[in-house]
C-alpha cells in the first residue's frame, strides 16, 4: 500500500507544482482544443485559460459550448469556442481560418474528440464501427493537417492526441475501439518523422480509465441467447467498479495539462496509474501471464 501511495504521488504531480508550471509555461500560447464541451476537454480549457493561454475549439455540443464561454470570460481567459463537428471538413478550415486571424498562430493542437465502441466482434455492425474509426483516427488526422502549414511555418508547435490505454493493451469487447487507437497511434507515430524537422512535436496521451460516462453510454449486454453475454456482463460489472477509482476530469485534466506545457513532451504519456502499470506489463511479461492477469482483472475468465 504504502509503495502504491509513493507511485501515485509520483504519477500525479501536486496541485501547487501544476499551478506553476500553468503559470510559466501556457502563458500566452495559443491552444486549440477539439471536444471541449465536457469532461477533460473542459478542463483542460479552464486550466490553460486560469494560466494565461489563449483557447480556440469546437464541439458539437452547442449549449455546453455557451456554458464554457461563460467560465472563461468570467476568469478573463482569450477564446474563440464554435459549435461543429468533427466530421465537418470544410466547418475544420474555416475555424482554422478564423482561429489564426484572431490570435496569428497557434502553438499547440490537442485532438480531445472520441467515441468509444463495445460489443463481441462477431456481432459488431461494421457499418456503425466505421463511424468510430471517422471520429477517433480521421478527425484527428483532419485537424492536425488543418493546423501543419502555420506550425511549419512558424517551425514550431505541437500536436498531441488523446489515445488510450487499449491502443497498446486491447481488451475484449473492444475491438472496434482498440482498432480505431492503434491507428491513431500509428498514425502520430509516422507522421514524427514527416513534421520533427521543421521543429513540431508529437504526442499521444493514453488512458486507462477517467470517471465520466463515457464507458456508462457504449456499455450494453449483448442480446439474450448470444453466446457472449455472461463475459460482456462480468466485464461491465467490473468496469463499473474500477471506474470509481478513476481519475476523474480534473485529476485526468492536470496531467494533460503538463504535457502541453512541456516543450519536448514524452511521445508516450498516462494519466494513471492504471495505464502505467499496464502498460509496464504488456512491455517486459510474457504474452501468456499478461493474458492472465487481464482476463483475472476484468473478471471474464472462461
Amino acid at each position: 500500500m504504502h509503495v502504491l501511495i509513493y507511485t501515485l504521488n509520483i504519477v500525479f504531480i501536486n496541485e501547487m507544482i501544476l499551478e506553476w508550471l500553468r503559470g510559466r509555461e501556457v502563458m500566452d500560447q495559443v491552444i486549440v482544443i477539439t471536444g471541449l464541451a465536457q469532461g477533460m476537454g473542459r478542463e483542460v480549457a479552464k486550466m490553460l485559460a486560469a494560466g494565461g493561454a489563449a483557447v480556440a475549439g469546437f464541439d458539437r455540443d452547442p449549449a455546453g459550448i455557451e456554458s464554457l464561454k461563460a467560465e472563461l470570460d468570467e476568469m478573463g481567459g482569450k477564446h474563440y469556442l464554435i459549435p461543429l463537428d468533427i466530421t465537418d471538413r470544410p466547418g475544420i478550415l474555416e475555424f482554422r481560418d478564423t482561429a489564426l486571424e484572431k490570435f496569428k498562430r497557434v502553438d499547440t493542437v490537442l485532438s480531445n474528440v472520441g467515441i468509444g465502441f463495445f460489443g463481441p466482434f462477431e456481432e459488431v455492425i461494421l457499418e456503425d464501427a466505421l463511424k468510430c474509426f471517422e471520429i477517433n483516427v480521421i478527425g484527428a488526422a483532419a485537424v492536425f493537417q488543418a493546423f501543419l502549414p502555420s506550425m511549419r511555418e512558424q517551425r514550431a508547435g505541437k500536436l498531441i492526441a488523446m489515445s488510450s490505454l487499449v491502443a497498446q493493451v486491447p481488451f475484449p469487447f473492444e475491438s472496434i475501439y482498440s482498432a480505431s487507437k492503434f491507428a491513431l497511434e500509428g498514425l502520430v507515430l509516422s507522421l514524427r518523422y514527416e513534421v520533427e524537422p521543421f521543429g513540431i512535436r508529437v504526442a499521444l496521451i493514453e488512458p486507462a480509465q477517467v470517471s465520466t460516462t463515457f464507458a456508462a453510454e457504449i456499455h450494453k449486454l449483448p442480446p439474450e441467447g448470444s453466446p457472449y453475454r455472461d463475459r460482456a456482463r462480468r466485464f461491465i460489472e467490473r468496469d463499473k467498479e474500477l471506474i470509481k477509482t478513476a481519475p476523474d476530469p480534473v485529476q485526468a485534466a492536470e496531467r494533460i495539462v503538463q504535457v502541453i506545457a512541456q516543450d519536448k513532451p514524452r511521445l508516450h504519456s498516462q494519466v494513471d496509474f492504471m495505464s502505467t502499470l499496464f502498460l509496464g506489463l504488456n512491455r517486459y511479461l510474457p504474452r501468456s501471464i499478461r493474458d492472465r492477469i487481464l482476463l483475472k482483472h476484468m473478471d471474464i475468465q472462461v
